[in-house]
C-alpha cells in the first residue's frame, strides 16, 4: 500500500514514517493527516515491527499546517459551530479500549501507539508540525534543525494539548517563552531546554537515529517496551501508589513471560538475546 503524502518503509524490525511534501516543507493537510494516522496503525499491527521512526522528506521536517489550508479556514464562518462539535471534530474514529481518551484525539494518539517511536527532527519544525514531534516518545534533532510554535503570530492559540505536553517536557517558563513569543530556537537550544535528547550532525544524522532504533529492535525485549510505554503515559494520570500498584501487577505478568526466560538466559550463556515480544 502506497500514500499520497507519507513515505513507509519496513526494514530490521523498523518502520520509518516520512512526511513527504518535500516541496511544501512537509507541510501539514487533511490528506497527510490521514495517511500519518493510517501508517502508524500499520507499524503497530505489523508484527515484526518492533520501533517506529518518524521524519521528514527533504530540508524541513514539518512546517505546519499548509497555508492554503489555513488560508480558506481563516476566510471562513465558524460562528454556527456548537462547542461541542469543536470537540467532537478533534477525535478520531478510531475507538480503542486499551488506551486512554486522552490519548485517541487528533494530534494525541502517537502514546496509544504500543511501540517506541522516535521523532527525528531533520530540518524546520513549526506550528503544527511542533505539535507532532511533542507525542513521540523520544526526540533526536539535526544541527541543522529549527523549532517554533508560530500560533500566537497567527492569532492562535496552544493547539492540540501543547499546553499540557510541552511543560511537561521543558517546565512551565519555557513553554511560555516558546508559546508566547513564537521565536525560532535552534538545535542546541532545544537540547538545553529538554526539547531533544541529542543533537546530530545532519551528515549523520538518520544513520544514528537508525543505529539507536537498532538497538530498541534487537537489544532489548519488545514486551518490556510495551508494557514501559503505557506504564509512563499512564502514571502522569496516576498517584505514585497507583503507578506502583500497576507496575507491580505488571511485574508480576512479566515472571512468566519468555523474553524475561530469555533475558536471563542471554546474559548467563553471554550471546546475543533472541527476544520474541511474548
Amino acid at each position: 500500500m502506497t500514500y499520497e503524502t507519507v513515505l513507509y518503509d519496513v526494514s530490521d524490525h523498523i518502520a520509518t514514517i516520512t512526511l513527504n511534501r518535500p516541496d511544501r516543507l512537509n507541510a501539514i493537510t487533511s490528506q497527510l493527516q490521514k495517511d500519518l494516522f493510517d501508517a502508524m496503525h500499520r507499524a503497530e499491527e505489523n508484527e515484526d515491527v518492533r520501533v517506529i521512526i518518524l521524519t521528514g522528506a527533504g530540508r524541513g521536517f514539518c512546517a505546519g499546517a499548509d497555508m492554503k489550508g489555513l488560508d480558506e479556514t481563516s476566510n471562513k464562518d465558524w460562528s454556527d459551530v456548537s462547542d461541542e462539535e469543536w470537540v467532537k471534530g478533534n477525535c478520531k474514529e478510531h475507538p480503542r479500549d486499551d488506551a486512554r481518551i486522552d490519548f485517541q484525539k487528533t494530534n494525541s494518539y502517537f502514546p496509544a501507539i504500543t511501540k517506541p517511536i522516535l521523532g527525528a527532527i531533520n530540518g524546520a519544525c513549526v506550528g503544527l508540525g511542533f505539535v507532532l514531534p511533542l507525542y513521540c516518545d523520544i526526540r533526536f534533532a539535526s544541527d541543522t534543525a529549527r523549532f517554533g510554535t508560530a500560533f500566537a503570530q497567527r492569532g492562535l492559540i496552544a493547539e492540540h494539548g501543547i499546553s499540557w505536553m510541552l511543560p511537561r517536557l521543558i517546565g512551565i517558563s519555557n513553554s511560555f517563552d516558546l508559546l508566547y513569543s513564537a521565536r525560532l530556537i535552534n538545535a542546541d537550544e532545544a537540547l538545553r531546554m529538554g526539547l531533544v535528547s541529542r543533537v546530530i550532525p545532519q551528515d549523520t544524522f538518520i544513520d544514528e537515529v537508525r543505529e539507536y532504533a537498532t538497538h530498541l529492535a534487537t537489544k532489548v525485549s519488545p514486551r518490556s517496551l510495551r508494557l514501559i510505554k503505557k506504564e509512563i503515559y499512564n502514571a502522569l494520570f496516576q498517584t505514585l501508589a497507583e503507578a506502583i500498584d500497576a507496575a507491580n501487577l505488571d511485574m508480576a505478568g512479566s515472571f512468566s513471560c519468555e523474553d524475561f526466560k530469555e533475558g536471563v538466559a542471554h546474559f548467563i550463556e553471554k550471546r546475543e538475546p533472541h527476544f520474541t515480544g511474548k
